[in-house]
């Protein structure tokens, strides 16, 4: 791929210039399409993006690795899941879902959709209810 880490769509090109695609916003899409699947609790992010939503700054890129090279692209999804789903099933729609995402948005092939289940998110007690048990 280019060094600067753009993707350049070959079939885009015409006569008004080509079309590049930065990899944050193949993240942003993927990070999207992954929270939007039933089951997905939270996507895992760093410090930093923790600190940021803190603040009021919404990261759609949050848990979402892209890498380019020669092979083609990969995406890797960090996500912590819901207590009580079927992981094999959340996993599959999450990928299933990101390649759909990137296919009608940026016609994008990928090479691989790697989903990394980080966590489990149980429910938590309502406090209303602790405290009258």
């Amino acid at each position: 791929m280019n060094e600067n880490h753009i993707l350049e769509l070959e079939e885009q090109k015409s006569e008004l210039g080509k079309v590049e695609i930065s990899p944050e916003v193949i993240e942003v899409i993927a990070g999207i399409a992954a929270s939007e699947v039933d089951g997905v609790a939270t996507m895992r992010g760093n410090f930093a993006t923790g600190v940021a939503e803190k603040l009021g700054r919404k990261n759609h890129g949050k848990g979402v690795k892209v890498e380019l090279d020669e092979d083609g692209i990969t995406v890797d999804v960090s996500v912590v899941i819901s207590y009580g789903v079927a992981v094999p099933e959340v996993a599959s729609l999450i990928q299933s879902n990101i390649k759909q995402a990137l296919q009608t948005m940026t016609a994008i092939e990928l090479q691989a959709i790697n989903v990394h289940v980080v966590g489990v998110q149980f429910e938590s007690a309502d406090p209303i209810e602790q405290e009258e048990v």
